[in-house]
């Protein structure tokens, strides 16, 4: 009897502690407006995503236009022009160690060459036509004088004065301006002349008029040029970059070459 008594007493305890169950009351008006509030928010974010997607431009014609063939075929079209421009240096710097002069005397022979050429069409009427036989003796001059006096110049230079400081640099400079400069613009103006059927008198006529121009504008030329050749440049590549720089002013040198021979009185 108290065993039910008791129990009676927990089972009454456990229901008024426990939840109640509630049981839904389903509406169909309720039910119509949650459906409708849910879609009208999905149609709300798609309207949105739609404008981002117009704003925001998905589909460039770059991306449209993209063909990997193109692309790897224009990488590979550099590749292969980079690759023959490499090969072409170690190709020449080869040349340049194996037969020294005969390198840098052709370069200078197509150095000459191609300045002449220039100088006589920026100079030159354009109804005079071209004086090839003033460029063959402009190739000449480069091909048999001073590609090999630039070969044996640099390299006496840098067995007397082999270091590559400022200071070494600043004498090296020096003794090109006083020594080879002015020796080498004699040498040109009067082989120059002399095959244009000038005689002695002229040529030192020629000489008296044009050397010493020519040497002051090679000092406002040449000091710059040769620092960055002497101060950069390994050996056996400095008559490469001699004559690189060699190319505006020889312009200039066949300019005054074809000068009209002076007065001799």
């Amino acid at each position: 009897m108290a065993f039910s008594k008791q129990f009676s007493i927990c089972r009454l305890l456990y229901s008024s502690l426990a939840p109640p169950k509630l049981t839904p009351s389903f509406h169909p008006s309720i039910y119509n407006g949650h459906r409708y509030q849910q879609n009208a928010i999905y149609h709300s974010k798609l309207s949105n995503l739609s404008r981002r997607g117009r704003e925001i431009d998905l589909s460039p014609p770059h991306l449209l236009s993209y063909s990997p063939f193109s692309s790897s075929s224009s990488s590979s079209s550099s590749a292969a022009t980079l690759s023959s421009r490499i090969g072409f240096v170690r190709w020449y710097v080869g040349m340049v160690k194996s037969r020294p002069i005969l390198t840098k005397s052709i370069t200078s022979s197509l150095i000459y060459t191609a300045a002449d050429l220039s100088s006589q069409t920026l100079l030159l009427p354009s109804s005079e036509p071209y004086d090839f036989l003033r460029t063959m003796r402009m190739a000449g001059y480069g091909l048999f004088i001073l590609g090999p006096s630039l070969h044996h110049w640099y390299t006496f230079v840098s067995k007397v004065l082999p270091g590559r400081d400022v200071l070494t640099t600043a004498k090296k400079i020096v003794l090109v301006q006083t020594a080879y400069g002015p020796f080498m613009t004699s040498v040109f103006l009067s082989i120059n002349a002399a095959l244009q059927g000038e005689d002695g008198r002229e040529i030192i006529a020629r000489l008296k008029r044009d050397l010493l121009p020519t040497l002051i504008n090679g000092v406002m030329y040449w000091p710059i040029c040769d620092f960055i050749t002497f101060k950069f440049i390994p050996v056996h590549l400095q008559p490469l970059m001699s004559n690189g720089f060699s190319y505006l002013w020889s312009i200039y040198m066949t300019y005054m070459a074809s000068l009209a021979k002076p007065s001799s009185e």
